[in-house]
């Protein structure tokens, strides 16, 4: 039977909440999960690699991709543009590679609204509580007072959007969240739109059964 057809899993959370350990504990569970490299237009920092951390282009032909429909997701942030280009995830989805996008509500939503939307498995994680949440960011020792305080606002942002995703996950307690990951990617694999040798078995079924006629 043919092999099956890779989802695009997308991982979403307020910061603080986990989402960075569980996408680093499901590679880690499966090797052959990768990354969307995005594409921008900002220019390379010293130490990055084109291909390797990001996709750099220039404006002109940023925008000729979105208008082409060539962007699963884009979005203009600080003076940049920042998107996922459709081409590499097409090509991993149809080899049965599953891809990762680590995205905000507002990606998730137009990828989900994409070309390849259909084989779109998204997953968003909550925090236990707004005060375990708010420790967690102080704790990790990382950012400034104020860059926590914003983080904190930004959360709510995030969080009100719960429930345009397919499951959510509270993280209340980081082994327990990542078995059910886990079990959710298994179980999404296995469903019929993921499988397209089915449609062939089936009719192989068919004529077999009729053969025994």
């Amino acid at each position: 039977m043919t092999a099956r057809r890779g989802l695009l899993i997308i991982l979403s959370s307020p910061s603080g909440a986990g989402k960075s350990t569980l996408s680093g504990r499901l590679r880690a569970w499966d090797p052959t999960l990768s990354f969307s490299i995005s594409a921008t237009t900002r220019a390379p920092r010293p130490g990055e690699v084109d291909g390797q951390h990001y996709h750099f282009t220039d404006e002109a032909a940023f925008k000729k991709l979105v208008a082409e429909g060539q962007m699963l997701e884009h979005a203009h942030v600080f003076g940049n543009f920042y998107g996922s280009p459709r081409g590499p995830v097409e090509e991993a989805i149809n080899a049965g590679r599953d891809v990762l996008f680590d995205v905000d509500w507002q990606g998730a939503q137009q990828i989900r609204n994409s070309a390849l939307g259909e084989h779109v498995l998204s997953i968003f994680f909550l925090p236990p509580s707004i005060h375990e949440l708010h420790r967690r960011l102080i704790s990790r020792g990382q950012d400034s007072a104020e860059v926590i305080a914003k983080r904190m606002q930004r959360s709510w942002d995030e969080i009100s959007h719960w429930d345009s995703y397919d499951y959510v996950l509270v993280n209340d307690d980081l082994d327990a969240t990542e078995t059910r990951l886990r079990t959710i990617v298994e179980s999404e694999r296995m469903r019929r739109k993921q499988q397209p040798g089915l449609v062939e078995h089936v009719r192989k079924l068919h004529s077999e059964f009729e053969d025994t006629q």
